[in-house]
């Protein structure tokens, strides 16, 4: 048996006479960026999350950026993140002229531990990144409070986590922006690159609106240098189709990973991932603890099983950041989750019997 990580062809063969009326749509109109799909994508994506309004972006990595530069990060002010996320994370920090300060990772849930923050904060920190992983926020309440308390913005970084609920609200609600990715593999992906941000501070959102466009309102006059992150309308045309069943395939997902954890709760050599109180997780990626990970890596890879590794080297770690000062052994909890922790199929169209194969192969693996 063949098990893919991830199958995006199943999930057309559900939505495709939906996304293909909303593209006809967008080809009629011939309005292609930021056209009417877009603007009311914006309206469905800020309805969903709980805000006031939401800006289409270019890709998630533009999302972070433009958020930062909103804020007012200036060359060489710190912004407080996990070291063990997505290379954009960092990377987004580094290109607005920011410098990224890392502090280390709850074991249990890989999110940045909140009660390390405080100790991190210097007078050039200006912005808290957190980081909702795999599908299931960031302990948000110690954040928020650290940062009132020092005059901090917060951009929660939801790429992986849309639709996820921390007490009752969702990713992207609680910071001062929430940055989104629309990535094909995630979630809520679209059909090629691209981006949200979204909160509840109107004039942080119109500055972001201006910056997207080349910093100009009204066309060749421009207030500011800006960029060109727009969101497709052919984007927002497909991403509106499947947010009408996002909530359906979170909660499958949750199904799936229920039957996960029960088959290895019991084990000693797998770890399960834990779900904060109060928390609702949508499992873009459902990611297991294990002994021997490259060893069972190699195990799945053979019996056709799709996994993967995220992720597989820190961020402080990278040849790229090396001028941070940082290096080997200086978040631990980060480094020992990057050689422990394996990520196996979890998407929504998983057929039950190709679950119980990827179940039984890896005890198979673990009984030998």
């Amino acid at each position: 048996m063949e098990v893919k990580l991830l199958d995006l062809a199943r999930q057309w063969k559900v939505i495709k006479d939906e996304v293909k009326k909303g593209v006809d749509e967008v080809f009629e109109e011939c309005s292609f960026v930021l056209g009417r799909a877009v603007s009311r994508f914006e309206e469905e994506m800020a309805e969903f999350c709980g805000v006031g309004g939401a800006v289409g972006v270019a890709s998630g990595t533009d999302a972070i950026l433009l958020s930062l530069r909103v804020l007012g990060v200036e060359r060489e002010e710190e912004v407080i993140t996990s070291p063990y996320s997505f290379f954009a994370t960092a990377g987004a920090i580094w290109n607005c002229g920011g410098r990224p300060v890392f502090v280390d990772i709850d074991p249990a849930t890989y999110n940045i531990d909140a009660d390390l923050i405080e100790a991190a904060i210097t007078d050039r920190t200006r912005a808290i990144l957190p980081v909702h992983l795999y599908g299931q926020m960031a302990d948000m309440d110690p954040i928020l409070a650290v940062a009132e308390k020092h005059g901090l913005g917060v951009v929660e970084d939801a790429a992986q986590s849309v639709g996820a609920e921390y007490k009752g609200k969702r990713a992207g609600s609680l910071g001062t922006l929430g940055a989104i990715s629309f990535f094909p593999s995630k979630n809520l992906g679209g059909a090629g690159d691209g981006g949200m941000i979204v909160g509840r501070d109107e004039s942080l959102l119109s500055e972001v609106r201006l910056l997207r466009g080349h910093g100009a309102k009204n066309r060749y006059f421009h207030e500011k240098v800006g960029f060109n992150s727009r969101l497709d309308s052919l984007q927002a045309a497909v991403l509106a189709v499947k947010l009408r069943y996002l909530d359906e395939w979170s909660a499958t997902r949750r199904e799936h990973a229920a039957l996960y954890d029960a088959a290895f709760r019991e084990m000693d050599e797998v770890a399960p991932p834990p779900v904060l109180e109060g928390c609702s997780h949508i499992y873009n990626q459902y990611i297991i603890r294990c002994r021997r990970r490259d060893e069972l890596k190699a195990f799945l890879d053979r019996n056709g099983i799709g996994n993967a590794i995220y992720y597989p080297l820190s961020l402080h770690e990278q040849e790229c950041f090396r001028s941070l000062g940082y290096g080997a052994g200086a978040f631990p909890e980060s480094e020992r989750a990057a050689k422990e922790t394996l990520s196996i199929p979890v998407y929504p169209e998983l057929l039950p019997a190709e679950q119980e194969y990827v179940i039984g192969k890896v005890k198979e693996f673990y009984a030998r």
